[in-house]
């Protein structure tokens, strides 16, 4: 019987479509792969700021607030043990429920931007932290520390107005000089909340 070949330039074109569907695949396969890490903590839902899109405003803002946000928090633990109105007490831990997770965005944003994260003389109640609007001083912080009862209630309210106020022109400063939008964001949000809650210690301060 005779024998049946396939012409030469059949088996070509055979070839050159088998090669062009693996490729096909591959570059589907390639293409649907997650894009996520573009972006460090976007498939977490994390908050992040952009190693390139931020200023010296932008660092300056999150190193000062980070260390302006752990006074407050060291000041609302302080309420746990102090405070003799409910109201107080419960404010307090708000305040340290919202500026602790923060803190935490905003040093992770100074790590990525290779920024040491701390700020020179911003211990507790150091030299620096004078130098930041609504600061405490050393002497305030061991003043409220060593008070209890009514006259911290007054205290901590009084000292804590001041503090936010501080915050909201921080925070107002960096919504005009800076560019990360995240940072920009984070601004906007401390200053809503805290001037919410200025509103609510003084409203406090005439009933304790």
């Amino acid at each position: 019987m005779p024998t049946h070949r396939t012409p030469r330039s059949t088996t070509t074109r055979i070839t050159t479509t088998l090669v062009g569907l693996v490729a096909a695949l591959v570059l589907t396969a390639c293409g649907g792969a997650d894009s996520s890490g573009d972006r460090p903590g976007a498939a977490n839902g994390g908050t992040t700021a952009s190693s390139s899109t931020h200023n010296d405003a932008d660092v300056a803002f999150a190193q000062q607030m980070t260390a302006h946000h752990q006074q407050a928090v060291e000041m609302a633990q302080l309420a746990a043990t102090r405070a003799s109105n409910a109201q107080v007490a419960d404010l307090a831990a708000r305040i340290e429920a919202a500026q602790g997770p923060e803190i935490q965005t905003m040093t992770g944003w100074l790590e990525a931007w290779g920024v040491d994260p701390s700020t020179p003389g911003t211990d507790h109640g150091g030299p620096g932290m004078g130098d930041m609007a609504g600061s405490m001083s050393s002497e305030d912080m061991d003043r409220l520390e060593s008070l209890s009862g009514s006259e911290f209630d007054r205290a901590f309210l009084t000292l804590m107005t001041s503090h936010h106020q501080g915050a909201v022109d921080m925070a107002t400063t960096e919504q005009a000089d800076g560019t990360d939008p995240d940072a920009v964001a984070l601004a906007g949000q401390v200053i809503t909340d805290q001037t919410a809650q200025i509103g609510e210690m003084q409203v406090l301060l005439t009933q304790v």
